[in-house]
């Protein structure tokens, strides 16, 4: 009998011990972990605080909650005004963007922080050059630091959010600042000093960043980014494509200093629809006549301009007189820019020369991108 009561007691303290290690053995984590997000500091007003530029780590403290949306690491690549920003380190940041990509497959996406005055064109040039499908988000501030309504933390935590999201996968370079999702192909900014300056001409945003999730509208269907034909891994140097004004009176001169000066193309942002002014015409025959491309834009701010159609009259006479009395290269380097504004339209004929100097193939490209 006491054996029996023994050996009860024993099972009893055995199947209490058991129950309190379940109750004490830590629960399993089955919540997935949070995107990875990396920053690339490069500087601008969002970190420009009086005394000293706030760095990329002090930029990550600086989000609040960050930690509820993302694992957000940091990189200072530079830490200048986006104006200083040299051609060269467009190129190198593009490498350190696809680099990251390549190197980690845990990485979900990476936000860049610039200056405002030169934001959109840094953007655009990702957008062409960044060889992933994994957001890339480009954002700033208007306020610095050390202002009152300084808007540069929830810019970047905005930034951090897009980036996370999944739906911002495949949709190309996004510039995020006042809580707006714009496309890095069609935003400009739009005012010097005003919050809501980023603004993507008559096509709207893509979407907006709510405090309870990101919502998006509307899908990029130009080409970029993973689906972009260009390659900066091996380009030393991007060549030199200038922008020209039309105005009333303009002198065609300028043109052609800057074809005397190595110019490889330019963009005219002319009136209207094409019109140039004073002697621009005969600066465009002689950048031609040279060699060089020139690609035709509008100064309106927004609009298309058509591809020039083949001068039959042209052909004609080409046909009919020596082939070194005719202008046979004119037609084909003169190319359009359909609705892409001067600044952008001057970035993808950078890239566009690095590949060919063909001007029915650079037309191609601008119709597409």
């Amino acid at each position: 009998m006491r054996r029996r009561i023994f050996v009860a007691a024993v099972l009893l303290s055995l199947n209490a011990a058991g129950a309190l290690g379940r109750q004490q053995a830590p629960a399993q984590n089955t919540q997935p972990a949070l995107p990875k997000i990396h920053l690339l500091a490069t500087g601008g007003t969002i970190s420009n605080r009086d005394g000293g530029r706030l760095t990329a780590e002090e930029l990550i403290k600086s989000m609040p909650a960050v930690e509820r949306y993302a694992r957000a690491g940091s990189e200072q690549f530079a830490n200048t005004s986006s104006s200083e920003l040299t051609l060269q380190q467009w190129l190198d940041l593009a490498r350190r963007v696809n680099t990251l990509f390549a190197d980690d497959a845990d990485l979900s996406g990476i936000v860049v922080t610039s200056g405002t005055d030169t934001l959109e064109e840094l953007a655009y040039f990702l957008n062409l050059t960044v060889k992933s499908d994994k957001p890339v988000v480009v954002v700033g501030s208007m306020r610095n630091p050390s202002e009152v309504g300084y808007e540069g933390a929830a810019n970047l935590l905005e930034g951090f959010r897009v980036a996370a999201d999944p739906q911002s996968r495949n949709q190309g370079v996004l510039v995020v600042l006042n809580d707006e999702i714009n496309a890095a192909r069609d935003v400009t900014k739009t005012d010097a000093l005003r919050l809501q300056t980023f603004q993507s001409r008559p096509y709207g945003v893509l979407g907006v960043v709510d405090s309870d999730r990101v919502v998006y509208y509307r899908k990029v269907i130009k080409r970029h980014t993973a689906a972009s034909e260009f390659d900066v891994s091996k380009i030393e140097a991007l060549p030199r494509v200038d922008v020209v004004m039309t105005y009333q009176g303009a002198s065609g001169d300028i043109i052609k200093a800057m074809v005397d000066q190595g110019a490889k193309g330019i963009v005219l942002a002319t009136a209207g629809a094409g019109a140039t002014s004073g002697t621009q015409r005969e600066g465009v025959q002689y950048a031609v006549q040279k060699g060089v491309v020139v690609v035709t834009s509008t100064r309106a701010g927004s609009g298309r301009i058509a591809a020039p159609r083949p001068r039959r009259a042209a052909a004609a006479d080409a046909s009919s007189s020596d082939a070194s009395d005719a202008p046979p290269r004119s037609a084909s380097l003169r190319v359009s820019s359909e609705d892409l504004a001067p600044l952008k339209a001057r970035i993808l004929l950078m890239l566009a020369l690095t590949r060919t100097s063909d001007g029915a193939e650079i037309q191609r490209m601008f119709l597409e991108y």
